[in-house]
């Protein structure tokens, strides 16, 4: 059996549409039922099969990784029901790539909860070639329409202090802001310091829900969802807060990444306050960055963990990483600049200056340090432009740049 949600009925497809070119993977741990599946395609399978042997691959999120390379999804539903139609619902958010479903049986009630889950094709093992080539030509009918609605994924800035303390979400709070007032690009704050993060704080906020809140809730997290938990600043910046009470809660990286998915899908920029927590670095919130931002300071505690991190996961090319160095002073520093590069590895491209007094202000009024003048704000301001393209909005008072260019 096979539905036949297609806008064309089985009989009446038409000849022009074909499936060459198709891009397809088939999921599924029974490695004898993919090769059906596969086999069952014969001259349809087009020129891209791709196999995945486990639900839960080690690396990565796999509702993205699918929906960025395949038109077409193919699922096992036997070897693992219920985590089947999670991986279905996941994939069918965002209606890109066309899912089907394969099983022994033809439950009726099974059927039902494919369809509502998102799947387009219900297949009853054993497999025909018939069956199997006229529901690859459906889905090759919807794919012009698929792909030319496709949303491409917003960007993600992600930022990660070296050390508790550091600044990272003083720092990542103003960035967002200033990165939605200059841009005028729908811009999302996720905090993910959890449980303790406190950009809510910073940005004098106080959110009914939390990003545990989308976490705990993740088999049911899409834009609809995600917008019914988010604050809106009155800058114009969104916000997913850290929980305003003390929760215990462990997130994994399958919902981290889903969270995350569905936040880039919806928003022009997303930005993560990942606080010093080593745990994101297996996320995507570190892996798919368009750019990471570790906060440090120029003290020897905080340069030797930046030394370290730098180390273990930025020794390639990706993700891009640049180096803030956070309560810089402009003079009487205790270490010189060429021992902060060579604790470093590699030249800081930003220096924050030391301003308690501004800092304070921010704090006790709640006001972010971008919405008004100040050396900091004009430092923040200028690391917002250079990924904007835009120039940095000018400051009402005179200033001096402290961008260091290594």
């Amino acid at each position: 059996m096979a539905t036949n949600p297609s806008p064309y009925p089985a009989n009446q497809i038409p000849e022009s549409i074909g499936t060459d070119g198709l891009s397809i993977a088939v999921i599924g741990p029974n490695g004898d039922r993919r090769s059906e599946a596969i086999l069952a395609m014969g001259g349809n399978a087009g020129s891209d099969v791709s196999e995945f042997s486990s639900y839960r691959p080690g690396e990565g999120d796999l509702t993205v990784t699918l929906e960025d390379r395949y038109d077409v999804i193919i699922i096992d539903l036997d070897s693992d029901p219920e985590y089947a139609l999670e991986l279905v619902e996941n994939i069918g958010a965002n209606g890109v790539a066309t899912v089907m479903v394969y099983s022994e049986s033809s439950d009726p009630e099974l059927l039902v909860r494919c369809m509502r889950a998102g799947a387009r094709e219900f297949l009853t093992l054993p497999f025909t070639p018939e069956v199997m080539a006229e529901a690859l030509v459906r889905s090759a009918a919807r794919r012009p329409l698929t792909r030319s609605v496709k949303k491409a994924a917003g960007k993600l800035y992600a930022f990660m202090g070296a050390k508790g303390g550091a600044g990272a979400t003083m720092v990542a709070c103003n960035f967002a802001v200033a990165l939605a007032m200059e841009s005028g690009e729908k811009t999302l704050l996720i905090d993910l310091d959890l449980p303790l993060g406190d950009a809510a704080l910073n940005l004098g906020i106080a959110p009914e829900f939390s990003a545990v809140d989308a976490l705990e809730a993740v088999e049911r997290l899409d834009a609809g969802f995600l917008s019914k938990l988010l604050v809106k600043h009155s800058s114009g910046l969104w916000v997913l807060a850290a929980p305003g009470r003390f929760m215990q809660y462990e997130a994994n990286n399958e919902a981290i990444n889903r969270l995350l998915q569905v936040a880039r899908y919806e928003f022009d920029n997303t930005v993560v306050d990942m606080g010093s927590k080593l745990e994101l670095m297996g996320t995507t919130a570190y892996k798919q960055a368009t750019m990471v931002y570790l906060i440090t300071q120029a003290s020897i505690p905080e340069l030797r963990n930046s030394n370290r991190l730098i180390k273990q996961f930025f020794g390639g090319t990706v993700p891009k990483l640049e180096i803030v160095i956070n309560r810089s002073e402009s003079r009487g520093q205790s270490l010189s600049e060429e021992h902060i590069t060579k604790a470093l590895t590699r030249p800081a491209q930003w220096k924050i200056p030391n301003d308690y007094a501004s800092v304070r202000d921010m704090q006790v009024n709640a006001t972010p340090l971008v919405m008004s003048d100040s050396a900091i704000a004009r430092q923040i301001r200028e690391m917002v432009s250079t990924v904007t393209g835009k120039s940095a909005t000018p400051a009402k008072k005179k200033g001096f740049s402290l961008k260091f260019f290594g």
